[in-house]
């Protein structure tokens, strides 16, 4: 299991600078982001999506974020190290539907794509039929279509509620933030927020929703959102400290 992740090459890049670094007899590549005020070199370990990032002032050189990140090498080891082991769609996964572990059972013989039950505990399972090769794809489905089907009826009662109308939903598999709106009201979400607990998906819904009437974080945004999702605070909560495990789901 590889211990970090290559940058996404296809994702728009003002500046594509990276830095090779050898860890773990594997070679890293560190992206480096120029920001034009920062003051000195900085690091970061993204857990979400497992790689590392050095922010360089713009008149730095390669070559010292290069000696910068090579000095501070066995704290990205450590820091990488820490990271939550990847959970793969497979067979004999636990993963978490709506905030409870489900099991993954493959069974090739059964006739479908896929359905919910137990297994021989009596814990809640997810029964994937046909070939191995198509069960991480058909969880990933499953997913996609339960958050979809809880996040469209979570907007339609918040913006019932608001008095507001929306666009269209779309679900997205991002790792920055989990959901965003519109000025043309179209709404997106991260389709693993349904491995969440309810309630932390029913507030992102009511977040976007709550956009409409506000597309900023001012305090009258924040009285719209408390006035549909009183619990707010409480959702905060949850996804700061356990937001980030969704990502290692899947790989």
């Amino acid at each position: 299991m590889p211990l970090f992740r290559r940058p996404d090459l296809k994702a728009p890049q003002k500046r594509c600078e990276a830095i090779a670094l050898e860890l773990e007899g594997e070679e890293l590549c560190v992206s480096v982001r120029r920001h034009p005020q920062a003051r000195r070199l900085t690091l970061r370990v993204r857990s979400a999506t497992r790689d590392v990032t050095v922010t360089a002032p713009p008149h730095v050189t390669l070559a010292a974020a290069g000696d910068f990140v090579r000095r501070h090498r066995e704290w990205i080891r450590v820091r990488l190290g820490r990271l939550p082991d990847v959970v793969r769609f497979e067979d004999g996964a636990l993963v978490p539907l709506r905030g409870e572990p489900h099991r993954v059972i493959h069974v090739p013989q059964e006739r479908g794509t896929l359905r919910t039950g137990t297994d021989a505990t009596g814990a809640p399972a997810l029964h994937v039929a046909g070939a191995a090769p198509h069960v991480a794809r058909r969880v990933v489905d499953h997913m996609k279509r339960e958050a979809r089907r809880d996040l469209t009826a979570a907007v339609r009662r918040h913006a019932l509620a608001l008095g507001v109308e929306v666009g269209r939903i779309t679900l997205r598999d991002t790792s920055s933030r989990w959901g965003s709106c519109s000025a043309r009201g179209d709404l997106s979400f991260s389709w693993r927020l349904i491995m969440a607990p309810p309630f932390v998906l029913d507030y992102l819904a009511a977040h976007e929703v709550a956009h409409r009437l506000e597309l900023n974080h001012g305090p009258r945004f924040w009285a719209a959102v408390e006035r549909i999702f009183p619990a707010r605070r409480e959702a905060e909560s949850w996804l700061r400290h356990h937001g980030a495990s969704l990502h290692r789901y899947g790989e």
